[in-house]
Parts: C-alpha cells; sequence; structure tokens
C-alpha cells in the first residue's frame, strides 16, 4: 500500500468513527440532526469580524461599484481569487485557473430627454426618469421605433400549462407592447396565486414581446407589482447595460418602463382607463387591446466588448467515487458602478454593500469553515466556491457557469446561493426561497431546529425571488437550491419590526447609493445564516443520495434529463 493510499484509508476510517460515533449519540438520546463536533468546531470560523472585514474591503469607494468590465470589478476578482488561494484551496478549472471569462456586450443608449406618444385626440409628452425609462433592445449603435401602434397585452404571457395566452388572436408584429408587471393572483390555482412565477418577471416579459415580433415593449411600474420603488428601476436601468457576447434569440427594438401615472395617461389618450383594462386582463378571456395611440423613437448607443470572470475555487471531495459531484456555493461579486449623472456633491458610488458585498462575505466565511475541517471530517463530494459575475445585468455570470460548468449538470448535487444578509441581528426564524420545491427542505429543516430556528417559506412570495438571483440559472438545467433570507422574527423585538426594517431598507438603499457598510450593524442574525449555510452545503456533500426537486416541479423534467445525460 502506497503512502498516499494509507492516508486515504486512514480518512476513511476515521470518517466512519465519527459518523458512527454520531449516530451512537442520537441513539443514546442525543439530537440525531446535530452536527459532528468537528463540524461545529470548523462552523467557528465564521465570524462577525471574518464578514465585516470582507464586506469593508469590496464595498469601498476604491472599487467604484464594481460594474462589469470595470477596474473595481477586476479588482473584486483579484481579492476574491487571492482569499480563497490563501485559505488552500485550488482553482477550479483547467490549467490552474481561478477566473472563467465572461464575455459581454455593453450597451449605453442616450436616454433622450422625453418622449410623445401621439393620439387621435392630441399628444402625451413624458419626461425621462420621472416617467418613463427606455434602453436598446438590442447591442447595436442606433435603434429605432417607426410610428408604430401602442396595444395593451395584458400581463403579456403564454401559458399552455394554464390555457393562458394574452396574444391569441393578435397579430403584435412591429407594435409597441403596454404590458403589466407581474402574473395574476386573484385565483390561488392560477400561476400560484400571490406567489409570482418566472411569467410575472420583466425579462420573461421582454423575451415574450419579443417571441411575439413586437418592436419595443413599456412595463408599467407600480411598487406592488415589481417588488420595489421606481427609484429601482432609474438607478437599475440608467447608464450601461450588459449581455452575454453572441446568442440569437428574438430581440425588440427599444425595451421601456413607464410610472403608473404616466400609463393611466397613455391609456386615456386613447379613450381607455387603464385599471378597467388591468381588471379585464385578469381573465383567461383577455384579448390584446388596441389602443388607437402611435409611438416612435430612434436612439443611440455606445456599444463596446468588455469581459468580467467568475472565480471558481474547488474543495476536492474526500471519496473517489463521489468526488466528481460538486456542491456549489455561490454570491455574486457585481454591482452599478457609478452613477455619471450624479448631482455635484452627491455620493455617485453604487457600493453594493448588502447587495452582494455581504453575500461574498459570507462566500469566502463559509470557504474558510470548509478548509477548517480536520482531514478526516472532509464531505465526500467536491465544494465548488463561484463567486459569480455580472447578477445585477440579469444573472448572466451564472447563466455562463450553468452552460459551461466544471462537471456535466447531472454531477452537480445542489446550489447554495447568498444574495443579500440580514444585518439587523439574531432571529428566530430563517427564510427559505424556495421552500416546497425540492428534497433540500428536510437538510434546512433539520439544520435551523438543531440551531433552535423555525425555517419559514419566502415572506414576501410576490416578489419572485426565486426568480431574482443567480440559483434560478442552475435551477434552469436541473439543479436544486437553497436560498436563504432574512428572517423577520428578531429577538428581543416586537412583532413586525423585522419586517419594517426590511420594507424600509428596500425602499431607501436597495440599488442605491446608501448602501454602505455602517458601523450600527449586528451581524450575529447573519452569523447563524451562514452557519446554517455551512452545515446544509456539508449534509449534502456527504450523504449519498442527490437532491431531487419534489414530483411535479417546473423543474424537475431538467433534472431527469441532466441525470440521464451524466450517466
Amino acid at each position: 500500500m502506497t503512502e498516499t493510499m494509507r492516508r486515504r484509508a486512514m480518512g476513511w476510517a476515521c470518517a466512519g468513527f465519527w459518523l458512527a460515533a454520531h449516530v451512537a449519540i442520537s441513539a443514546a438520546g442525543g439530537d440525531a440532526n446535530a452536527p459532528l463536533p468537528a463540524d461545529v468546531t470548523a462552523a467557528a470560523a465564521i465570524t462577525d469580524g471574518a464578514l465585516r472585514a470582507h464586506i469593508r474591503f469590496l464595498a469601498d469607494d476604491l472599487l467604484e461599484g464594481r460594474a462589469p468590465g470595470s477596474r473595481g470589478d477586476l479588482l473584486a476578482q483579484r481579492y476574491i481569487a487571492a482569499q480563497l488561494e490563501g485559505l488552500g484551496l485550488r482553482p477550479a478549472l483547467p490549467g490552474g485557473q481561478w477566473l472563467q471569462r465572461v464575455p459581454l456586450v455593453g450597451v449605453d443608449t442616450r436616454l433622450p430627454p422625453s418622449i410623445t406618444f401621439r393620439g387621435a385626440n392630441g399628444d402625451l409628452p413624458l419626461k425621462a426618469r420621472e416617467e418613463f425609462i427606455l434602453v436598446s433592445g438590442a447591442p447595436r449603435e442606433r435603434s429605432s421605433v417607426r410610428d408604430a401602434e401602442v396595444v395593451f397585452v395584458g400581463y403579456g404571457m403564454v401559458a399552455s400549462q394554464y390555457d393562458w395566452n394574452d396574444f391569441e388572436g393578435a397579430d403584435v408584429r412591429g407594435k409597441v407592447l403596454l404590458i403589466m408587471n407581474n402574473d395574476p393572483a386573484s385565483d390561488p390555482k392560477l400561476f400560484a396565486g400571490d406567489t409570482r412565477l418566472y411569467y410575472g418577471r420583466w425579462d420573461y416579459k421582454y423575451e415574450e414581446a419579443a417571441r411575439q415580433g413586437a418592436a419595443a415593449a413599456f412595463i408599467i411600474h407600480t411598487t406592488p407589482s415589481a417588488g420595489y420603488p421606481w427609484q429601482v428601476v432609474e438607478s437599475s436601468w440608467t447608464g450601461e447595460q450588459f449581455e452575454l457576447h453572441g446568442g440569437d434569440a428574438p430581440r425588440l427594438d427599444v425595451r421601456g418602463w413607464l410610472t403608473e401615472d404616466a400609463a393611466r395617461r397613455l391609456a386615456k389618450l386613447g379613450g381607455r382607463d387603464l385599471d378597467d383594462l388591468r381588471r379585464s386582463a385578469e381573465e383567461r378571456t383577455f384579448r390584446p387591446v388596441p389602443l388607437g395611440v402611435r409611438w416612435g423613437v430612434e436612439v443611440e448607443s455606445k456599444v463596446r466588448n468588455v469581459e468580467s470572470a467568475n472565480v471558481l475555487a474547488l474543495l476536492e471531495g474526500a471519496d473517489p467515487a463521489r468526488r466528481d459531484e460538486m456542491v456549489v456555493c455561490t454570491a455574486h461579486h457585481d454591482h452599478l458602478g457609478v452613477e455619471e449623472a450624479a448631482a455635484t456633491g452627491a455620493d455617485r458610488v453604487y457600493n453594493g454593500a448588502v447587495d452582494n458585498a455581504s453575500g461574498v462575505a459570507t462566500l469566502l466565511a463559509i470557504a474558510r469553515a470548509f478548509t477548517a475541517l480536520p482531514a478526516e471530517a472532509r464531505p465526500a463530494r467536491s465544494i465548488l466556491f463561484a463567486a459569480v459575475a455580472a447578477e445585477e445585468q440579469g444573472l448572466l455570470g451564472s447563466e455562463l457557469l450553468a452552460r459551461s460548468p466544471p462537471v456535466p449538470a447531472g454531477k452537480l448535487a445542489a446550489v447554495l446561493n447568498v444574495d443579500g444578509i440580514n444585518i439587523w441581528g439574531r432571529t428566530r426564524d430563517v427564510t427559505f426561497v424556495g421552500r416546497g420545491k425540492s428534497s433540500l427542505d428536510r437538510v434546512v429543516d433539520e439544520v435551523a431546529g438543531w440551531q433552535g430556528r423555525v425555517v419559514k417559506p419566502d415572506q414576501f412570495p410576490d416578489r419572485g425571488y426565486f426568480y431574482r438571483s443567480d440559483q434560478f440559472s442552475f435551477a434552469r438545467i436541473g439543479v436544486p437550491g437553497i436560498y436563504l433570507d432574512c428572517g423577520t422574527d428578531f429577538v428581543g423585538r416586537p412583532a413586525g419590526w423585522g419586517k419594517e426594517r426590511i420594507e424600509e431598507w428596500e425602499k431607501l438603499h436597495y440599488h442605491q447609493p446608501s448602501d454602505e457598510l455602517r458601523d450600527d450593524w449586528d451581524l450575529a442574525g447573519a452569523v447563524d445564516d451562514a452557519r446554517l449555510l455551512f452545515h446544509c452545503a456539508l449534509r449534502v456533500a456527504r450523504v449519498p443520495e442527490l437532491p431531487a426537486w419534489v414530483p411535479g416541479d417546473e423543474f424537475e423534467a431538467a433534472r431527469q434529463a441532466a441525470l440521464r445525460a451524466s450517466q
């Protein structure tokens, strides 16, 4: 027996001893869900200081908001790679490479100061930023819509499984579509009721409008239907927009947003009442409504090729038979960059401290905990740590990683994603976005139960969080995921306090320059959540069976196909 073989054999024997001891403790009346002692010791490496230090650097003005392709983006990549290397992890890419290239196209549309809709009874001029936002729908220097008819298309959805088609009987090729945000919520049997599905996301609506051959599409913004105020649209949809290089999907010429008041006046210009139109769109019998209004525009854009990167590191699994299977831990490292149009003296940097320097900090802290495990307690499966790029631009880095993973999709056991953390203290609960979709429910329940906490489903289901962060890219290729959000039942606080803090933060700081590290943050709850994720990842990496979607879930077929392809 070689020295390497001897060490491996001793490691497996020790791991068996740990597990046997754990079973014995459980049989003697201990907590069957309690982690191994070595796991608890390793998790102790996740601390307030470890999180705060990484956030302090990544959210510093030096990094200029970490926009894709910027100097700050490159600094973030290099910092993350250096931290992972310092932990003793190895690059996950061939040739000892830490960075997976993410080729992007940047499109900076020159927003016209105003646009005008024209009807038989007059004109409706609208002001940029205050009442509308628009961008080029394709990476080209000039985009135009020429005197096209405006059509209200309800939610703009085609969903055969719900016998729903908002375009039935209509030809909207070359037209301008006015679209409601979200999806119908009046019937719990349709589109999951109050829970927003992908059909309710703005990206789906633009995609479907392009498939229908429309020239342009405007989404009607309301804070309840979007899940955030108008200022988030303004900060997220102005300045340079990015997409993955290449692709041959149908494209709109122009994508835009209107405020609710602007949409109401647009409907009135066409002799319609917006509330009546929206009520009619709640029924399957809805058909598109031409408004008798026309609109055109010509916009110029600067187009350039840029590059970002996913930072990928690997902790190799201890079992030679299963180390080619991976548990993926993700967090996005990008944010919105610098606001060039900010007023003189105003804060111009979108630091993205919560969103998502804090997620990367958590990823690095979890990686630190994994490397603190003794050799005999290392998991059977490998752990892939992925700090992904361009999430704010439409989950682009994770989409590329899901297209080109280090192993086939059927070998990816699960994804655990971190996008923002709890900055207000400890909670008695934890929110699992996507609870009820996969067998990972049991894993989270067991670890949270050991922590003395209760797991709750998405506490803001109308906002569609499951489809708004990087675990969605992996779900689309069949990989089940864990995406935790802040609990709302805070220790030592009255009922409702937590929800008020979350909504206040979203109203004032989400996608704003004020998302900065503050000395008064209480990260005790974030530490609890990060340790919970560490223990969940460890359990998934140890158990023989792969996680599975519940029967009938929207992603089950993709999982089955991935498993067959990897055999």
